[in-house]
């Protein structure tokens, strides 16, 4: 009796025995246990009374067998559990080294501690005199993360060095191609590849990569903006509003020299072109200075309009003009159009409405040393141009020879074209010899053809067709179907003089007293009629 007392209980095997037939996959713990059991023991009759021999199950007598001598399905599934299980194959290197940590996903304040991921990198341990001998035969393997060393020291050893390859460029074997190892092979190096582990901080990771595991998952990430001297403005969209700080905290740590993020908060919707905008991360500064073509320019961004991305129509209008010309800048801003023209040694007229704008003008020609060339004014655009316009284009086209040709620029894309109609009948007079002025009109179109669309609307202005006598450019795409373009074309003398029959007759200033009827006198034919 004392022999069964070190047994395990009796329901012990049989629960094992009973798993065995309910699942394959039995534990392998269990049959360590059974096979540590002397089988001696596992063999020893119970001797006792018949009553305690069926407190025993006869499973007992193939308990102390080899277990791979199990009968029939036991010893398939002891076979199936321990012997050819399929192991899930191990992940040896990280191939995603461009995301960060998963933990990130919703965050609305930057913590940048907890961007950390650790990932395992393939590389090679190489002498250090060979490295530099390796890195240009092993191009194609090697790590091409941004922001990652391709070689790092080893600390176990100070004569060699890591070699960090691409997870992506190792087999499935782990093992490099046969033409990088036939490199190796040739100076002497061993193709083994190790395991780096690498650390993954906030610093390593771009900025699509942090928004697009910041913001949730399939919405469009803004990584696009302007940059105004050390401002950046965003235009974000209504999904990124819950993360706006974040996202301007981001980019400005992404792009140096940036103190401050603003994202605009209305349309541009009033007369002095400038929108509202809230501060979304850095300094509230929004005095700046701007250098566009050599030519610096400063103002405060939050009270004038500047868009970076006319940069080349600016210098594409300026390329038109020679030395001499007469340049009008209707809706001159800060002077992007004025001053360049003023440095190639035009002379400039620019005007504009917001009281900010004027006052930053002037400053950026003191600034440039062009003051003496430009004439600044503050005034209504149509008022700017049936006064100080209307009075040097009649200087201008009256005399007999000149060489210098006429522009009108009216860079005001919202409204613009409404003030064409001023040109209608501006001058007095009959047309010279001499060109008559240019003028560069902006505007949106959203329109299916925005060529067709901008030159039908100039002419329903101007009263005339400009088939053949205007150009249009496209200038940038403001937004999806909405285009900002330049119209270009010559007034028509039609258009800019008042026609001769409007000049005759009895309203005339410049009709003989004579003929001109005094207060309360009858016309001739009354007269005659009266006599008879």
């Amino acid at each position: 009796m004392w022999i069964c007392s070190i047994l395990p209980p009796p329901h012990f095997f049989i629960e094992c025995l009973h798993n065995v037939y309910k699942v394959n996959d039995f534990p392998s713990r269990i049959f360590r246990r059974l096979n540590s059991l002397p089988a001696s023991l596992l063999k020893v009759k119970y001797f006792g009374t018949t009553a305690s021999n069926t407190s025993f199950p006869a499973v007992w007598t193939f308990c102390g067998q080899p277990l791979n001598r199990l009968p029939g399905h036991l010893a398939a599934a002891r076979r199936n559990s321990l012997c050819t299980m399929p192991e899930v194959p191990e992940q040896k290197f990280d191939l995603d080294l461009h995301s960060p940590h998963p933990r990130v996903r919703g965050m609305t304040t930057l913590d940048r501690a907890a961007f950390k991921r650790n990932v395992v990198i393939p590389a090679l341990k190489v002498n250090k005199d060979l490295l530099s001998k390796l890195e240009k035969p092993l191009k194609r393997v090697l790590l091409k993360r941004p922001g990652l060393k391709r070689v790092v020291e080893d600390p176990e050893d100070e004569s060699r060095k890591f070699l960090l390859l691409d997870p992506h460029a190792i087999s499935d074997s782990c093992s490099l191609g046969e033409s990088e190892q036939q490199i190796l092979k040739s100076f002497n190096i061993s193709p083994e590849i190790v395991k780096y582990n690498q650390e993954l901080t906030y610093d390593h990771f771009k900025v699509d990569e942090i928004l697009q595991a910041v913001l949730p998952e399939g919405q469009e990430v803004t990584t696009a903006f302007s940059r105004i001297g050390h401002i950046i403005h965003l235009n974000l969209r209504d999904h990124q509003l819950p993360y706006k700080h974040i996202i301007g905290q981001v980019i400005l740590d992404k792009n140096p020299g940036i103190t401050c993020a603003v994202n605009k908060t209305n349309t541009i919707d009033n007369a002095y072109r400038n929108f509202q905008m809230e501060v979304l991360a850095g300094e509230d500064n929004m005095i700046t200075k701007v250098k566009e073509h050599h030519i610096m320019y400063e103002f405060d961004f939050s009270k004038v309009y500047w868009n970076p991305r006319l940069c080349t129509e600016h210098m594409r209008i300026v390329g038109l003009l020679k030395p001499g010309d007469l340049l009008f800048d209707v809706f001159a801003g800060v002077g992007p159009f004025a001053i360049p023209a003023a440095k190639k040694g035009c002379i400039v007229f620019a005007n504009d409405l917001n009281p900010d704008s004027y006052k930053w003008l002037q400053h950026n020609c003191k600034l440039n040393k062009v003051d003496r060339k430009v004439k600044v004014f503050n005034m209504d655009g149509r008022q700017f141009l049936e006064e100080p316009v209307k009075e040097e284009l009649t200087r201008q086209l009256s005399l007999k020879e000149r060489n210098s040709c006429l522009h009108i620029v009216m860079n005001l894309p919202a409204m613009a074209v409404e003030f064409l109609d001023v040109f209608r009948h501006l001058l007095d007079g009959e047309p010279g010899s001499t060109s008559l002025p240019t003028v560069h009109c902006y505007c949106f179109s959203k329109h299916d053809n925005p060529v067709q669309d901008v030159q039908e609307r100039v002419e329903a202005c101007l009263g005339i067709s400009l088939e053949g006598l205007c150009s249009v450019e496209l200038v940038r795409n403001v937004a999806p179907n909405k285009d900002m373009m330049c119209i270009s074309f010559s007034l028509p003398p039609k258009v800019l003089y008042k026609p001769l029959s409007s000049l005759k007759g009895a309203d005339n200033p410049q009709e003989p007293a004579s003929k001109r009827l005094r207060p309360n006198e009858e016309p001739p034919e009354e007269k005659n009629n009266l006599m008879v």
